[in-house]
């Protein structure tokens, strides 16, 4: 694959993941905008729920597709070395736990941002 092909790809990959959200942010902020004005009534906070919403789902979509660019990388060239080594193997899989950890970042920063509602 060639690196004008990676790129075309991963932007595809972006445009389909922000239509999907555009697109899902329509079809649940109605029902989540009655219920945030019937609960802004009854307790007079005013949270405006669809971007909380976005702020948590792009907190967590950097962080999968940072990862995942991350672990193609260092999978690639871990899967390299063992075939010169095979004894670094525990190592590569050491690193490739490390790149999978920013998932679980950007998962742990999109419930701290949804736990504000």
């Amino acid at each position: 694959m060639t690196k004008s092909m990676f790129r075309r790809k991963v932007t595809m990959s972006l445009i389909a993941t922000a239509l999907v959200l555009v697109g899902s942010g329509f079809i649940f902020a109605p029902s989540a905008y009655a219920a945030t004005t019937e609960a802004v009534a009854a307790t007079g906070l005013d949270y405006n729920l669809a971007l909380v919403a976005f702020a948590a789902a792009l907190a967590f979509s950097v962080g999968a597709i940072s990862a995942g660019m991350a672990i193609g990388r260092v999978g690639s060239a871990a899967m390299g070395a063992m075939s010169e080594r095979p004894e670094i193997g525990t190592q590569a899989l050491i690193f490739i736990a490390l790149a999978e950890g920013v998932v679980v970042f950007g998962f742990i920063t999109s419930l701290m941002i949804l736990a504000k509602v």
